[in-house]
C-alpha cells in the first residue's frame, strides 16, 4: 500500500507506533530514503506533545502528529520532500493554511526533512542503544550526538523545540522503555504481555523456571536468580522492575538488586503488611532509605478489579507515568548543539 493510501485508510493503524526509530532503521536497511517529520512547537490544545514524529516512505507511514486532522496533508508534503529533496516548515492551525485548521483551536509547527539511506546522523540514532541522544537539524544537515556530548539545545530545555540559533530544531531520544517482570503468576504474565503490546522491551525472570519459555511473544526469558538476571540485563533510568514472585527470598534478591541500581521504577506486588520487615532487611543489606521510599508498593495505579489484567493495566500506567515524568524533567541549561 502506498503511503498516501495508508494514511487515508479507514483505520489509522500507522498511528499506533510512537517510536519512529524501528521504521527509520528499516528504511536505512532497505536503502530507501525517508521523510522525517518532527512536531517542534505547539500552542493551545494539541492531541500530540512536542516531539511527536512520523516517518514516511513511498510505501509506508509510521507515527502521527495530530488527531488525524492533518496527517494526509503532512504525508503529501513528505512525499514531495522525498521527490525534490527540499525540507518543509509546516504550520497548522493559527497562521496556517485557511483550509486546514485544527478543531482544538491550537497551532502546531512541523519540520519535514529528507533522510538519505547513507545519513550518518540517522545511523547514529538507530544504533544509540541504551544511550540518550540528541537529533538536531535545519532540514538539510543533521547531527545525532550523545546527550553528554551536545553542548546544549535551547534555553528552555524540554524534549524538543528550536535550538537557540533559531535555525535548527532538536529532539531528544531516550532509550526504549524496558520492563523486567520477576515472577510467573497470571499477573506477571499479563504485565509482560501488555508491555509488549505497547512497544516496550520486555524481560521475564522466573528463577529455576521451566526450560520452555512462556507463550508470550517478543520477550526475553531468564531462569536465573533475580539478582543474577538483573545484573546481566543491566538497569538504567529507562528500566522498570516489577517484582511479583510471592517468595520472600526471591523478592528480597530482586528488590536488593533493583533498588541499588539506577532503575527508574521499582514496584512490588504483595501484602503491604510485610513491608516493614522487608524494609528492615533491605536497609541492612545496603539499600538506602531514599531508594526504599521510592519503591511502589502496592504496585500500580488504581485501575478497577484486582484481576491479572486490572493489575497489569495499573502497572503499565504507573511505569509510563513515572518514566515520562523523569524524561520531562528540566534539561540542563542549553545554548547550542555541537556540530558533528
Amino acid at each position: 500500500m502506498a503511503a498516501a493510501d495508508a494514511v487515508k485508510a479507514d483505520w489509522p493503524l500507522f498511528g499506533l507506533t510512537d517510536d519512529i526509530r524501528p521504521a527509520l532503521e528499516k528504511a536505512l536497511a532497505d536503502r530507501e530514503p525517508s521523510a522525517l517529520v518532527t512536531l517542534y512547537a505547539a500552542t493551545g490544545g494539541s492531541p500530540r506533545g512536542i516531539g511527536a514524529q512520523m516517518i514516511v516512505t513511498q510505501n509506508d507511514v509510521s507515527g502521527y502528529v495530530s488527531g488525524g486532522c492533518v496527517e494526509a496533508d503532512v504525508v503529501r508534503h513528505a512525499l514531495d520532500c522525498l521527490d525534490d529533496h527540499e525540507p518543509r516548515r509546516l504550520v497548522y492551525g493559527q497562521g496556517g493554511p485557511i483550509d486546514i485548521q485544527l478543531p482544538c483551536g491550537g497551532r502546531i509547527e512541523l519540520l519535514v526533512e529528507r533522510v538519505a539511506p547513507g545519513n550518518a546522523a540517522a545511523r547514529n540514532l538507530v544504533e544509540a542503544g541504551r544511550h540518550r541522544v540528541v537529533w538536531a537539524s535545519d532540514g538539510r544537515e543533521s547531527t545525532c550526538l550523545p546527550a553528554t556530548a551536545a553542548q546544549g539545545l535551547a534555553a528552555g530545555g524540554g524534549r524538543a523545540g528550536l535550538c537557540a540559533d533559531g535555525a535548527r530544531i532538536y529532539r531528544i531520544h531516550d532509550p526504549r522503555t524496558r520492563l523486567i517482570v520477576v515472577g510467573s503468576d497470571p499477573s506477571a504474565l499479563a504485565m509482560a504481555m501488555m508491555a509488549g503490546q505497547v512497544g516496550w522491551e520486555v524481560h521475564l525472570i522466573r528463577p529455576k523456571g521451566p526450560a520452555t519459555p512462556p507463550p508470550v511473544q517478543g520477550i526475553r526469558y531468564w531462569r536465573d536468580a533475580p539478582g543474577t538476571a538483573l545484573a546481566a540485563i543491566g538497569l538504567d533510568p529507562w528500566s522498570a522492575v516489577a517484582v511479583a514472585t510471592h517468595q520472600e527470598e526471591d523478592d528480597h534478591d530482586a528488590l536488593c538488586a533493583a533498588l541499588q541500581s539506577s532503575a527508574g521504577y521499582v514496584g512490588l506486588l504483595g501484602s503491604t503488611r510485610k513491608l516493614p520487615a522487608k524494609r528492615a532487611r533491605l536497609l541492612a543489606a545496603g539499600v538506602s532509605p531514599d531508594r526504599f521510599d521510592a519503591l511502589r508498593a502496592p504496585i500500580g495505579l488504581p485501575s478497577g478489579p484486582r484481576s491479572p489484567w486490572g493489575i497489569a493495566t495499573g502497572v503499565i500506567a504507573e511505569v509510563g507515568q513515572t518514566l515520562e515524568a523523569a524524561a520531562r524533567a528540566p534539561a540542563p541549561a542549553l545554548h547550542t548543539v555541537a556540530a558533528a
